[in-house]
Protein backbone atom coordinates (compact mmCIF):
# COMPACT_ATOMS: atom_id res chain seq x y z
CA UNK A 1 0.00 0.00 0.00
CA UNK A 2 1.60 3.72 -1.12
CA UNK A 3 1.20 6.13 1.38
CA UNK A 4 0.78 9.75 0.58
CA UNK A 5 3.39 12.21 0.90
CA UNK A 6 2.91 15.66 3.12
CA UNK A 7 2.26 17.92 0.13
CA UNK A 8 -0.06 15.42 -1.61
CA UNK A 9 -2.30 16.30 1.41
CA UNK A 10 -1.68 20.09 1.18
CA UNK A 11 -2.25 19.88 -2.79
CA UNK A 12 -5.39 17.42 -2.34
CA UNK A 13 -7.08 18.66 1.21
CA UNK A 14 -5.31 22.47 1.94
CA UNK A 15 -3.23 23.32 4.20
CA UNK A 16 -5.58 22.81 7.29
CA UNK A 17 -6.20 19.23 6.59
CA UNK A 18 -1.99 18.58 6.32
CA UNK A 19 -2.18 17.64 10.54
CA UNK A 20 -4.78 15.14 9.97
CA UNK A 21 -3.48 13.77 6.83
CA UNK A 22 0.03 12.91 8.20
CA UNK A 23 -1.32 11.77 11.52
CA UNK A 24 -3.36 9.46 8.95
CA UNK A 25 -0.02 8.20 7.43
CA UNK A 26 1.18 7.68 10.95
CA UNK A 27 -1.65 5.31 11.82
CA UNK A 28 -1.36 3.12 8.23
CA UNK A 29 2.06 3.03 9.36
CA UNK A 30 1.43 1.88 12.70
CA UNK A 31 -0.86 -0.94 11.20
CA UNK A 32 0.93 -2.39 8.90
CA UNK A 33 2.14 -6.29 9.96
CA UNK A 34 4.44 -8.56 8.87
CA UNK A 35 4.61 -12.20 7.84
CA UNK A 36 6.34 -14.93 8.93
CA UNK A 37 7.00 -18.63 7.22
CA UNK A 38 8.47 -21.18 8.99
CA UNK A 39 10.03 -24.00 7.21
CA UNK A 40 10.99 -27.77 8.78
CA UNK A 41 13.36 -29.77 7.17
CA UNK A 42 14.25 -33.77 7.46
CA UNK A 43 17.99 -34.71 7.25
CA UNK A 44 17.49 -35.34 3.80
CA UNK A 45 16.34 -31.83 2.86
CA UNK A 46 12.84 -32.81 2.15
CA UNK A 47 10.11 -30.74 4.00
CA UNK A 48 7.84 -31.95 6.81
CA UNK A 49 4.65 -31.89 6.60
CA UNK A 50 1.89 -31.55 9.38
CA UNK A 51 3.95 -30.30 11.94
CA UNK A 52 2.96 -27.99 14.85
CA UNK A 53 4.10 -24.31 14.92
CA UNK A 54 3.30 -22.11 17.30
CA UNK A 55 5.02 -18.39 17.76
CA UNK A 56 4.79 -16.16 21.00
CA UNK A 57 5.69 -12.47 21.60
CA UNK A 58 9.56 -12.78 23.10
CA UNK A 59 10.16 -11.38 26.43
CA UNK A 60 7.60 -9.63 28.60
CA UNK A 61 4.25 -9.24 26.78
CA UNK A 62 0.37 -8.27 27.67
CA UNK A 63 -1.88 -11.83 28.23
CA UNK A 64 -3.93 -13.06 25.90
CA UNK A 65 -5.98 -15.72 24.41
CA UNK A 66 -5.08 -17.36 21.67
CA UNK A 67 -8.01 -17.21 18.68
CA UNK A 68 -10.10 -20.46 18.57
CA UNK A 69 -11.75 -22.26 16.00
CA UNK A 70 -15.16 -22.64 16.13
CA UNK A 71 -15.99 -25.90 13.92
CA UNK A 72 -12.45 -27.95 14.72
CA UNK A 73 -13.60 -31.66 13.72
CA UNK A 74 -11.20 -34.74 14.31
CA UNK A 75 -13.15 -37.35 12.54
CA UNK A 76 -12.81 -41.22 12.73
CA UNK A 77 -12.24 -43.34 9.28
CA UNK A 78 -10.50 -46.34 8.40
CA UNK A 79 -9.89 -46.80 12.23
CA UNK A 80 -7.35 -43.89 12.40
CA UNK A 81 -8.11 -40.27 13.58
CA UNK A 82 -8.71 -37.85 10.77
CA UNK A 83 -6.70 -35.48 10.57
CA UNK A 84 -3.94 -37.04 12.73
CA UNK A 85 -3.19 -33.97 14.37
CA UNK A 86 -4.70 -31.05 15.47
CA UNK A 87 -3.83 -27.90 16.78
CA UNK A 88 -6.11 -25.62 18.53
CA UNK A 89 -6.33 -22.43 20.76
CA UNK A 90 -6.77 -22.93 24.24
CA UNK A 91 -10.90 -22.59 24.72
CA UNK A 92 -11.45 -24.57 21.28
CA UNK A 93 -14.43 -27.08 21.26
CA UNK A 94 -13.39 -30.13 18.76
CA UNK A 95 -15.97 -32.41 17.28
CA UNK A 96 -15.51 -36.31 17.22
CA UNK A 97 -17.55 -37.69 14.74
CA UNK A 98 -17.11 -41.30 13.69
CA UNK A 99 -17.94 -41.82 10.22
CA UNK A 100 -16.21 -45.42 9.88
CA UNK A 101 -17.39 -48.41 9.43
CA UNK A 102 -16.91 -50.11 12.85
CA UNK A 103 -17.51 -48.35 16.31
CA UNK A 104 -14.62 -46.31 18.45
CA UNK A 105 -14.89 -45.51 21.99
CA UNK A 106 -12.26 -42.17 22.42
CA UNK A 107 -10.26 -41.50 25.41
CA UNK A 108 -7.44 -39.79 26.23
CA UNK A 109 -5.56 -39.33 29.82
CA UNK A 110 -3.45 -36.87 28.88
CA UNK A 111 -3.14 -33.69 31.96
CA UNK A 112 -4.64 -31.01 29.86
CA UNK A 113 -7.45 -32.93 29.35
CA UNK A 114 -8.35 -36.09 30.37
CA UNK A 115 -12.30 -37.43 28.67
CA UNK A 116 -13.84 -40.71 27.27
CA UNK A 117 -16.54 -40.84 24.73
CA UNK A 118 -18.34 -44.36 24.92
CA UNK A 119 -18.46 -46.69 22.40
CA UNK A 120 -19.91 -44.81 19.42
CA UNK A 121 -20.98 -44.19 15.71
CA UNK A 122 -22.42 -41.33 13.63
CA UNK A 123 -22.26 -38.08 15.56
CA UNK A 124 -23.62 -39.32 18.99
CA UNK A 125 -21.73 -36.94 21.50
CA UNK A 126 -21.49 -33.13 21.94
CA UNK A 127 -18.20 -31.72 21.00
CA UNK A 128 -15.53 -31.73 23.67
CA UNK A 129 -13.95 -28.26 24.66
CA UNK A 130 -10.28 -28.00 25.56
CA UNK A 131 -9.95 -25.35 27.68
CA UNK A 132 -6.32 -25.94 28.87
CA UNK A 133 -3.01 -25.86 26.69
CA UNK A 134 -0.59 -28.91 26.40
CA UNK A 135 -0.74 -31.93 24.53
CA UNK A 136 -3.69 -34.52 24.82
CA UNK A 137 -3.09 -37.66 23.18
CA UNK A 138 -5.99 -39.81 22.36
CA UNK A 139 -6.75 -43.05 21.69
CA UNK A 140 -9.48 -45.88 20.89
CA UNK A 141 -9.87 -48.45 23.84
CA UNK A 142 -11.11 -50.86 20.95
CA UNK A 143 -8.67 -50.20 18.34
CA UNK A 144 -4.85 -50.31 19.82
CA UNK A 145 -3.04 -48.96 16.82
CA UNK A 146 -5.54 -45.69 16.76
CA UNK A 147 -3.88 -42.69 17.88
CA UNK A 148 -4.27 -39.00 17.54
CA UNK A 149 -2.83 -35.80 18.97
CA UNK A 150 -4.85 -32.41 19.91
CA UNK A 151 -1.81 -29.85 20.31
CA UNK A 152 -3.54 -27.14 22.42
CA UNK A 153 -1.87 -23.32 22.80
CA UNK A 154 -2.50 -20.10 24.26
CA UNK A 155 0.31 -18.97 21.32
CA UNK A 156 -1.66 -16.06 19.10
CA UNK A 157 -0.32 -17.48 16.33
CA UNK A 158 0.02 -21.11 15.13
CA UNK A 159 -0.39 -23.86 12.67
CA UNK A 160 0.35 -26.81 10.64
CA UNK A 161 2.82 -26.56 8.17
CA UNK A 162 1.98 -27.41 4.31
CA UNK A 163 3.43 -31.04 2.53
CA UNK A 164 6.54 -28.76 1.27
CA UNK A 165 7.01 -28.29 5.05
CA UNK A 166 6.15 -24.55 5.64
CA UNK A 167 3.32 -22.62 7.38
CA UNK A 168 2.53 -19.11 6.76
CA UNK A 169 1.35 -16.73 9.69
CA UNK A 170 0.40 -13.30 9.11
CA UNK A 171 -0.26 -10.20 11.50
CA UNK A 172 2.37 -10.24 13.39
CA UNK A 173 3.62 -7.18 14.66
CA UNK A 174 7.51 -6.00 14.40
CA UNK A 175 9.57 -7.31 17.00
CA UNK A 176 11.07 -10.82 18.24
CA UNK A 177 9.06 -13.75 18.51
CA UNK A 178 9.67 -17.27 19.67
CA UNK A 179 8.90 -20.22 17.33
CA UNK A 180 8.24 -23.79 18.84
CA UNK A 181 8.08 -26.85 16.55
CA UNK A 182 6.56 -30.32 17.20
CA UNK A 183 5.36 -33.30 15.64
CA UNK A 184 5.47 -36.94 16.95
CA UNK A 185 7.44 -38.31 14.77
CA UNK A 186 10.31 -35.54 15.47
CA UNK A 187 13.50 -37.22 17.63
CA UNK A 188 15.61 -34.27 18.08
CA UNK A 189 15.71 -32.82 21.10
CA UNK A 190 13.41 -30.32 22.33
CA UNK A 191 16.04 -27.40 23.25
CA UNK A 192 16.54 -27.43 19.57
CA UNK A 193 13.49 -26.79 18.34
CA UNK A 194 12.74 -23.91 19.84
CA UNK A 195 14.11 -20.37 18.46
CA UNK A 196 14.02 -16.40 18.30
CA UNK A 197 13.44 -14.64 15.27
CA UNK A 198 12.50 -10.72 14.07
CA UNK A 199 10.02 -10.63 12.27
CA UNK A 200 10.36 -7.00 10.20
CA UNK A 201 6.76 -5.85 10.10
CA UNK A 202 7.37 -4.58 6.39
CA UNK A 203 8.52 -7.11 4.81
CA UNK A 204 7.96 -10.67 4.91
CA UNK A 205 10.40 -12.91 7.26
CA UNK A 206 11.42 -16.67 7.05
CA UNK A 207 12.74 -19.10 9.49
CA UNK A 208 14.06 -22.33 8.82
CA UNK A 209 14.08 -25.21 11.29
CA UNK A 210 16.61 -27.71 10.25
CA UNK A 211 16.34 -30.95 11.91
CA UNK A 212 19.13 -33.44 12.68
CA UNK A 213 17.64 -36.87 13.50
CA UNK A 214 15.21 -39.32 11.39
CA UNK A 215 12.16 -39.35 11.85
CA UNK A 216 10.42 -41.85 13.73
CA UNK A 217 8.61 -44.42 11.98
CA UNK A 218 6.16 -44.64 14.83
CA UNK A 219 4.73 -41.94 16.35
CA UNK A 220 5.05 -40.71 20.03
CA UNK A 221 4.26 -40.54 22.56
CA UNK A 222 1.07 -42.99 21.83
CA UNK A 223 -1.84 -43.71 24.45
CA UNK A 224 -0.88 -46.35 27.44
CA UNK A 225 -3.36 -49.24 28.35
CA UNK A 226 -2.15 -49.01 32.02
CA UNK A 227 -4.15 -45.70 31.83
CA UNK A 228 -7.40 -47.56 32.30
CA UNK A 229 -6.29 -48.73 35.63
CA UNK A 230 -5.74 -45.16 37.33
Amino acid sequence: MSLPRSSDCERRFGGGAVLACLVAILVATACRAGELSVSVIDPTGQGVTDVVVVVLPAGPATPHAAPTSPATVMDQRNRAFSPRILVVGAGTSVEFPNNDTVSHQVYSFSPAKKFQLPLYKGQLHPPVTFDRSGLVVLGCNIHDQMVGYIYVTDAPFFGKTDPAGTVRLAGLSGGEYLITVWSPFIADQASSLTRTVRVDAQEPTSSRVQLLDTLRARPEPRPQRADWEY
